[in-house]
Order: C-alpha cells, then structure tokens, then sequence
C-alpha cells in the first residue's frame, strides 16, 4: 500500500475562536502562516481492554453468504473518523474529529481536526492514495462536497471551504456561511450531518440537549432561527436556512429512499423516523420551541432494537442480554444507509441498514407504505462483531456499489465518559462478491445529455452525482433550455417512478420545473410524482409567512379541488405538510378538504400534521379556524383548537363560543368530549375564567351524560366558570368514602386548584387517608400559617412512606413550615429522619436566605458544599473510601430503599422512580468515577431543559422547579414531587440559575453505610428487591 501524502500549499485556517470571526469574504492565503498539527494523544481509561488490532477486527466481523468485508484504511492512516462523503470521481473524503473529549473536557480547543481524501486507484478494496485536504478544523462534525468546494460543519460554524480547481489544496481561508450553532453544553448533541438532499438543499441534523441561534455572519438575533433537536436545511444558491422537522434526541444518519422520502435514525425513544416537513415527534425531554404543538408524532418503527421490559439504558450495567440480542442489539444507533447501489443483491435494495453501538452491529429494518407514510419492520441483522471496540458511526454506498463502514474505534459507554481513545479507527468495505469497476471514472467531466442518462442509472450514487453537478452547472449561468427539455422527455418517457422522480427534482434543483408543468403533475398516475410536485410548487415560499399573502402568491394551484378527490394517503400528507409554507389565506379551503376524511382520524402522521399547517390561522383568522374545527372529522383537530382558543380566552372568546355552540348541535359525545377537554386543557392553572355565552346551556344539556370524559370536563370547567354549587358537588365527592379513590383523587385536586373557601378544613380530615394525604398536604401548603407546619411535622411519623415526599416538599415551601420541619429532625421513632430531607430540600431550605433557618440546617442536617474544590474533594473522600470490596459488601436491597428516598422522585432505575430527570438504568453506572463525580456536582454539564429555577409565589412560597410550558396567563413548573399550573399573576419573582433540579450534598445528607449500599445498588446489574421492611405502612 503506498501511501501518498499532500499537504496544503495554503494558509490553513486557525482554531474555531479565529474561524467564528471570518465573514463571507475569504481571507487571502498569506493572512497566516500554517500551523503544526498538534499531536495527538489518548484520554481512555488504562484499565480498559487491549485495542483490537484492525486485521484481527476485520476478521471479527459476520456477515451473511457471499458477502466479504476488506479494510479500506485503518490507524494511523485513519483516526476518529466521524463523516464521510463522496466526490464526483469516486474518491471518498474523511472527517478526522479529535476535539471531542471525555465529559468533564467536552471539546478539547488545543487540538484540531482535519479532512482527508482516499483513493482506491486499483479497485482491490483498499486505498492507496491518502491527502489532507485541511487540518485546520475544530469541532468538525461533517462534511459534503460541491459548488466548486468543501461544505464542512464545525460548530459553531457551517463553513464553505473553496477548492475551484479541484486540486485538493484550499484557495483561502473558510467562508462562514451560518453561525449559531450551540457548542457549550450541547456535546454529543451537536449539529451534525451535511447531506445533499433530492431537492438541492443541503441536510443536517441538531440534538436536544441545547438551543442555537442561527443565521448569517453578523445576523441580529432578531434575524436568526431558533433551533433545537430535529432535521434542518440549507439552501446553497438562496442562502437560507430553515428547520425541517423538530424532535426526537440526538439524531446522527439519514438518507432518502427511491421516490425521495427521507428517514433519519435516532437513539432511546424510538429508532427510525420518517421525514415529514413540518413535523413535531416524540422529544426525549423538554418542551417543543413552538407552544402550540400539542403533541408528538411517535417513531415510524413498529419495533425497538432492544428489550423495553429493560428499559433502555439498562444495556450500558447489564450488557446485551440474550432477549435484547434477539431485538436487536440496543438503544443506541448511529448512522443511516437505505441500500440503492448495483453491488448487493435485490434482496437487500430498499432496506434501511442502521449501525446498532451497543450491539455491534448493523440492523436491518425494511420499509412498508402504512396509512400516510411508512412502518419500518424489524429483519435479521445485516453484520454482527465481537470487536468490543467496534464503534461505527455511518455507512454509505459508492460508485461500484460496494458500501463503505467508518468504525470510531473506541471502548467505553456510547459517550466516551470514561475517556477518548484518538489514535484509533477504522473504515470497512463491504461488497458481494467482486464488484464490477464503474464505466465513469468522473461524473463532472461529462457532458449534459451523458448527466441526463445518469439519472437511469441502478446506482443511485451515480444519479445523485449526475444531479449535483446538472444543479451546480445551472447555478453557474449555464443555460438550461435544452437540458431541461431532455429531462422532461426522459420523464414523459419512462415508466419507472423512482426514474421520473429523480428527473422532476433535477428539474426543479436547475429551475427549470416551471408553475405550470408542475401542476400538471397534480394528477400524475404515480403517487410519488403527486408528491415531489407538492413539494416543489411549494419548496420556495417562506415558512409562516403572512406576508406572501396577496396577487403574487404562487398559492392557487388548485390544492384544494385535488386534495378533496386525493385517493392516496401519503399525498394527503404531502398537501398537509406544504400548509405551512401557503399564504394564510389560502389554507382554510385546502384544510377543509383534508380535514373532511374521517379515515385520517386515526392516521399516525396526519392529524398532528395538519394541525401544525393551521395553528396560525389563531392569530390571522380565527373564524376560519373555529370553522373548520366545527366540521373536522378528526377530533383532535377540535380539541387543540378548543385548547388553542382557551389558552387567550379573553382574546378568542367569541370563537371559542362559536365551536362550544357546535356542541349542542353536535350527535357525537365522544367529539364533544374533545372540544370540553381542549379547553379545560388550556384553562389548566386557572382558577376561574370568563364563561363562554353559552356555557349555561351546554351544562344542562350533557348533566346527564354518560360519557365518563364528557361529565368529568363538565364538572371541570363549570368550576371555572364560577358556578358555586359544582364546587359544592366536588367537595362531597372527595369526602365520601363510598367514591372510587381516582373520582376522589380528582376532586380533591380540584379543590386545592381552585383553593376553595374551605380548602383547610377539607385536607385536615383527608391527611390520613393513605391515597389522598400527598394532594391534602400540597392543599394545606396553600394556607400561611405556621400551625399547619407544626401540624405536618407533628403528625409526619404516622404518615405512609408514599405520602412523605409531598409533605416535606411542603415544609420546605415556606420559612415557617421550614422552621417546624427542622425542629423535628432527629433519631427518635417520632421524629423525622435526617435522610428524608434531601439535598434538593436542603438548597430550598438555603434559598430562603435566613440566616437561622440555615445555622438549624447546619446544625441537623449537614453543610451544602458549593465550590469546586470542596466537590473534588468530596469525590476523592469517596473513591478511597469505597473500594471494590467495600462496594461488593453493600447491601444492594438497602440501597434501593435509600435511593427510593433520595433519587425516585426524579429518576428511574431498573423501571421504578420518576421521569424528571434521566434514566439512571444505565448511565455509565458501572463506573465509579462517572456516579461520584455525577452525584457530587450534578451541574458540572447539565442539559437547558433540567436548568433549576427559584421560583417565588405571592402567597409566600418558595418553589426550586424546571420551567416547563408557558402561556401568555399561565406558567408550568415541574418539581421533585409534582407538576404545577400556575397563573401567572401569582408569580412574584423567577430566579434562573445555571444549577441541575438535582442538588449538590446528596452524599453528606447520607450515613456512610447508607452511601456504600446506595452505590451498590447504583452499580448492580440488575433489579433488586426492596428490604422487607421497606413496605407502604405507616411508621409507628
């Protein structure tokens, strides 16, 4: 193998601090001498296994008959490979990424990254040509080729490298195309994947755990687009960009199948998910950007790749077990290739090929049209390795049909907690049999007609290259009469779909699909032509833009008269995602076409779907909306718009008086219901609210119901609207025992909502029923009197266990109740245990600044450490202190009763515990340094959505809460024991800090055996069984 090494002639570019400063003019090659490439070097904990030696890995890896695998390049030629993409003469580019660093580093900005260029000149599966193309990256992600250059994405940059001759040395200094993009808490997260879409556009992707800003050099924060995880584009001749679709956790693979859809693969909540403009899908954590979404689409796999009985993280403590094998391998993915090349059999074409991180290995998923879009359905693993340190990121075919597999090289849980091993890597290609060597050595040097032909391709690699480089030569003023009238006779010609979808988006990428030929095809034979035409009439108007509104608007392109005859599903679709992108004026009519079909009631994408494409029409016309709300045969459609209405009720009353009218015209209980619940869902935090005009006549109407959601609604919102004798009907109802506890449950919570005038009284008597004492004590909270802290105290050691964790989090709401609660902290059986006051308690406690209360803290409890240094220090206490047979002769059963008190209002392990904060099943858990460093300072690296806010009530309570939905009334806070609603007007001050909800001083609140079982059971491979003693009866 002969190794060929080129290094850049120009100045390459500086750190990432020099990169954000560079605007859309180059800077000329003598602005800077180059720089030595740092050396690189290893941060992977010495305990880990030897590295596998990359011809003993190949030979690790199965595959099925007939296939075989050769190692296209590996260290030192190759390390932390993180992307990859093709050119147009077959060559393949390499991201190097060595700035990513362990956890407590995140970036390392002493290093660099560089991008690198292979040949394989002989065809034997190997390369032998190897070039640096630029070693001056940081933070470098991914890249892709075109438009006479290198588009690479470095965080917080999207950067345009220019290379005109294409002699692989720079011709200057990066050009910022965007910036914005978040690289502080965001780590794995961050922006990633550049790829060239059917369309002309240029793809990426954009994780959860931070929000970027982002727009062009120098952009106004007015000007920028917010974005946080989903799937965003780039236009690289209009310059724009735009989010696509939002949600999801940390994707990192896409790809597009035959007629153009594209579907992204994720990790933890759902793997494979399906393209849809527009869309919303389920978020691992957090609220959606936009507060109108009101739901999420969920994933478009009818299966998990791991054993949910598990729960997802368990993989990282348990390894893969045998039933999480059979599913798949894990919750982890990386990388997406649905396989469109002429190499492997016609068995494997279509098939979505995802690599699986913890399982090693490459899942298979095949695609089935279902409804409107597509289910991907679980089939036998592609590859399968025992290489521990086999760690691939991406996959993707090339110009011979071979598929070509980039392995990170790495050991460890899937975030490299435990540190980064640089000087590693490897890329695998896979072919079956001998792949015949490609006719076309350069798609650029051939002419039009030869581009056009292209497209008829099997290779897909090729029609893509044939379509960039037609895209590339119309953007630079080549004339496009002729070419565009061969593409479209190669399209009336054919009579394959995937052909005349790939020329109808060459077509459209060169400018040549005018209005009129486009509409024409409203009514083509082929489903994904009716598609592609949607999306192109529509693919240049601005997202949620009235002002497109008016004469000019490309908008009256009969949508409506086709969408109400529309036979297929999957168009439906296509018309109620491109809403977005129409003038306001023109929806309702296309909506009302689609929102006729009662078979779309029930559809996984269409209902949310098209409420996103007429949310807005709240604002620009809300008698339209209510309209069409009143006729929709999809239900949710009238739920969210009752909600939307609800939500501004003294803006919207009128309308939202017009749909409640509907009701009493209205044959169907179960639509009623929805429209009740849509507005008692956003009235929710309100304790009274203008009653609509004709509420009178609703009540008595359906008082006899018996459609339980219907009279509970019912029940509801006449509270709201002021009518004294359903608040009396409430309170009987939570007094009368005879009641089934959930009827009492809600009653009582409606009280306490609507603090009713004798709310004191009524959660007195219910304190010592086991079900209802939690709501009871949040009730008595309300009131300011230090009696009632006393009271709670008094009578805490007689309560259930189940009902503690909401008293003390109502004894540390107030000075006074605080007062009560430390006065009766101590051993006695009648007093109130240490360990039950967390450190979140604690840090309230501290948060009320009163020099006494936190002199009695201290004395009772233990002192909050704060600095750095303190926490080092508490972390080194530790790892002397718990020594591997220390830990092994903890008692796990213990520790699971410790960490139900300290841990489970917020976090789940082995199933059991809350959903505040992660998942803690797996975590990294097996790593003593990743919990102690985790537990001792919870904030070093926390995500926005988990940021910790003080929040102070007028009634004099004090609230440490996550900030979560927010209305123009209301405000929804999420605690360590509930979920608040509160108005906003009942709200005196919000103190944002940079702290996790989880505190630090978990481990000074805990006796020194309590924090040994703890972390035993942290660390144990599996469920364990709570002590006998640790049952539900109240302590005596």
């Amino acid at each position: 193998m002969q190794l060929c090494r080129h290094h850049t002639r120009r100045a390459h570019a500086l750190a990432l601090l020099t990169l954000s400063l560079f605007t859309l003019q180059p800077v000329t090659a003598s602005a800077a001498p180059p720089l030595p490439f740092p050396k690189i070097f290893d941060t992977q904990a010495t305990n880990a296994q030897p590295l596998t030696p990359p011809l003993d890995a190949l030979k690790l890896l199965k595959l099925p008959p007939g296939f075989q695998a050769t190692l296209f390049a590996a260290e030192p030629d190759v390390q932390n490979p993180i992307a990859m993409a093709w050119d147009s003469r077959g060559r393949l580019w390499i991201a190097e990424n060595y700035t990513y660093a362990e956890s407590k580093v995140g970036f390392d900005r002493s290093l660099r990254d560089r991008i690198l260029i292979f040949e394989d000149t002989d065809s034997d599966g190997r390369f032998d040509k190897r070039t640096v193309f630029w070693d001056g990256a940081q933070l470098l992600t991914s890249i892709e080729l075109g438009f006479g250059g290198v588009f690479a994405l470095c965080p917080p940059n999207l950067l345009f490298i220019p290379d005109r001759n294409g002699d692989d040395v720079p011709d200057s200094e990066p050009i910022v195309l965007l910036d914005g993009f978040e690289t502080d808490r965001i780590r794995h997260n961050i922006a990633n994947g550049l790829k060239w879409g059917p369309d002309g556009w240029l793809y990426a992707r954009h994780g959860i755990t931070s929000t970027s800003s982002i727009g062009k050099p120098g952009a106004p924060e007015s000007e920028r687009i917010k974005m946080n995880c989903g799937i965003w584009r780039y236009h690289p001749v209009r310059k724009i960009f735009e989010p696509v679709a939002h949600g999801t956790t940390n994707p990192w693979g896409m790809d597009w199948n035959e007629h153009g859809e594209a579907f992204f693969i994720n990790t933890v909540i759902g793997h494979l998910w399906h393209v849809i403009p527009g869309a919303h899908y389920r978020r691992m954590f957090g609220e959606a950007l936009d507060p109108h979404a009101y739901g999420f689409l969920e994933q478009h796999a009818d299966h998990f790749h791991w054993d949910t009985r598990e729960k997802w993280s368990d993989i990282r403590a348990k390894g893969v077990t045998d039933t999480t094998s059979l599913a798949g391998g894990g919750h982890a993915h990386s990388g997406l290739m649905i396989y469109q090349g002429d190499n492997w059999p016609d068995e494997y074409r279509g098939a979505v090929f995802t690599v699986n991180l913890h399982g090693h290995r490459v899942n298979t998923d095949l695609l089935e049209r279902a409804g409107s879009g597509y289910v991907g359905k679980h089939a036998a693993d592609f590859l399968t390795t025992t290489d521990p340190w086999f760690r691939g990121l991406d996959l993707t075919y090339g110009p011979d049909g071979g598929v070509f597999l980039i392995d990170w090289a790495d050991i460890g849980e899937c975030h490299d907690n435990d540190g980064i091993h640089r000087t590693s890597g490897r890329i695998y290609k896979i072919t079956y049999g001998q792949p015949t060597k490609p006719e076309v050595h350069n798609v650029a040097k051939l002419d039009d007609a030869s581009l056009v032909a292209l497209l008829t391709h099997k290779n897909e690699w090729f029609a893509r290259q044939a379509r960039q480089q037609l895209q590339q030569r119309a953007a630079a003023g080549r004339p496009g009469t002729l070419l565009a009238a061969a593409l479209k006779r190669q399209f009336a010609a054919s009579t394959n779909s995937t052909h005349r979808v790939r020329s109808l988006w060459t077509l459209h990428s060169i400018g040549e699909a005018d209005d009129a030929w486009l509409r024409a095809r409203l009514s083509d034979r082929d489903e994904p032509i009716r598609v592609a035409a949607i999306r192109a009439l529509t693919d240049s108007l601005p997202l949620n833009n009235p002002a497109i509104d008016g004469p000019k608007s490309r908008a009256p392109l009969g949508f409506a008269a086709v969408a109400r005859l529309e036979r297929s599903a999957l168009v439906r679709l296509a018309f109620a995602s491109a809403l977005p992108r129409l003038p306001l004026a023109d929806r309702p009519a296309i909506a009302k076409a689609l929102l006729a079909r009662a078979e779309d009631a029930q559809d996984h994408n269409l209902p949310l779907v098209l409420w996103n494409g007429i949310k807005s029409l709240a604002e620009a016309n809300p008698a339209a909306l209510a309209t069409l709300a009143t006729d929709s045969k999809i239900p949710l459609i009238q739920r969210n718009t009752a909600r939307r209405f609800a939500e501004q009720i003294e803006t919207f009353g009128p309308h939202l008086d017009s749909l409640l009218a509907a009701t009493l015209k209205n044959d169907s209980p179960e639509s009623t219901a929805e429209i009740l619940t849509g507005t008692a869902e956003g009235l929710r935090g309100r304790r009274k609210a203008p009653k609509p005009a004709n509420w009178d006549a609703i009540a008595q109407q359906f008082a006899t119901s018996t459609n339980p959601t219907l009279t509970d609604r019912l029940r509801e919102l006449n509270i709201l609207f002021g009518d004294g004798r359903a608040l009396d009907d409430i309170r009987r109802l939570a007094l009368d025992g005879s009641v089934e506890l959930a009827g009492r449950r809600a009653a009582l919570q409606t009280l306490v909502d609507q603090r009713a005038p004798d709310l004191r009284k009524v959660c007195e008597q219910l304190l010592g029923v086991r079900e209802l004492a939690g709501i009871a004590a949040r009730g008595l909270g309300l009131t300011d009197d230090p009696a009632i802290g006393e009271l709670l105290a008094r009578r805490y050691s007689g309560l259930y266990s189940s009902t503690r964790p909401d008293v003390i989090a109502t004894l540390v709401s107030r000075p006074s109740f605080a007062k009560a609660l430390l006065a009766h902290v101590g051993p006695d059986a009648k007093q109130i245990p240490r360990a039950d006051i967390s450190a979140f308690h604690a840090r309230q406690i501290r948060s009320f600044n009163d020099p006494a209360l936190t002199a009695k803290l201290t004395e009772v409890w233990g002192v909050l450490r704060d600095s750095a240094a303190d926490k080092q220090q508490l972390v080194a206490k530790w790892k002397t202190r718990l020594t591997p047979a220390v830990i092994a002769s903890g008692n796990a059963s213990q520790g699971r009763a410790v960490f139900n008190v300290a841990c489970a209002a917020c976090h789940r392990l082995y199933g059991d515990g809350g959903a505040i904060g992660p998942d803690l099943t797996g975590a990294g858990r097996d790593n003593l340094d990743y919990l102690l460093e985790n537990i001792a300072d919870p904030s070093a690296l926390v995500p926005a959505d988990y940021l910790m806010s003080v929040v102070t009530l007028k009634d004099g309570r004090t609230l440490n809460a996550v900030l979560g939905a927010r209305t123009d009334r209301t405000l929804t806070l999420q605690t360590m024991t509930e979920k608040l609603t509160l108005e906003r007007a009942d709200v005196k001050s919000i103190e944002e800090s940079k702290l996790s909800l989880m505190p630090e001083g978990l481990l000074e609140a805990l006796t020194e055996t309590q924090v040994r079982d703890l972390i035993a059971y942290l660390m144990s491979k599996g469920p364990v069984a709570l002590p006998a003693a640790a049952n539900t009866t109240p302590a005596k």
